[in-house]
């Protein structure tokens, strides 16, 4: 394994692939509040990228030229969360994408443990440190852990997604994903306007 740094985009020329495992790392889980520090990225290969980015600018035409490409899935857990944030400061609404928690809550229904440490656990057999989760993202050079921890949170996110994709089909539940698949932009934008609290299809 690998891990690049990068700070403020992605490098000339770096081709990850159809289908990118994306992570980000902000300074909480507030959208009104907190700031999008680090996004990192890995095809499935065995190395994951990582870019700091510039807060003042967030310039990274490299960076939203990879995630405004629609021949390019983008493989998140909780995506939700994820895409909401990229759109507001970087301005790339996602498409398509894959959630691994959403897969894991529609054919994993023999369990309320869809966080991403017990799923890897699960489904490929590793075991996360998510020590650094709740480290300051936002200072100017990143540690070691912070960069590897990164690196784990997309560097088997592939396996996993494999793994949903043969569970899903096998309970019929492939169409029904897709469906919610092609609504997550949607509902990070609800989020974003306000709406992530309340229930629109409701009486």
């Amino acid at each position: 394994m690998t891990v690049f740094y990068y700070k403020g985009d992605l490098p000339d020329g770096l081709e990850l692939g159809d289908c990118v495992a994306i992570d980000c790392e902000t300074m909480g889980l507030s959208l009104v509040r907190d700031e999008l520090c680090v996004i990192q990225l890995s095809s499935g290969d065995g190395n994951a990228h990582v870019v700091q980015f510039d807060r003042k600018t967030y310039e990274c035409p490299n960076l939203k030229k990879l995630l405004s490409d629609n021949n390019v899935e983008k493989l998140f857990h909780f995506g939700r969360f994820d895409i909401a944030m990229i759109y507001k400061y970087l301005g790339i609404l996602c498409t398509p994408v894959f959630c691994t928690k959403i897969a894991s809550k529609l054919c994993r229904t023999y369990t309320d443990r869809h966080g991403l440490k017990d799923l890897l656990r699960e489904l490929v057999g590793v075991e996360l440190n998510k020590q650094q989760q709740s480290s300051d993202w936002g200072q100017e050079t990143l540690s070691e852990a912070q960069l590897n921890y990164a690196a784990s949170d997309v560097l088997y996110l592939h396996g996993a997604k494999n793994k949903l994709v043969e569970m899903l089909q096998r309970h019929n539940r492939s169409q029904i994903a897709d469906a919610c698949f092609k609504f997550l932009p949607t509902q990070a934008m609800l989020d974003l306007s306000g709406f992530g609290e309340i229930d629109i299809f409701s009486h």
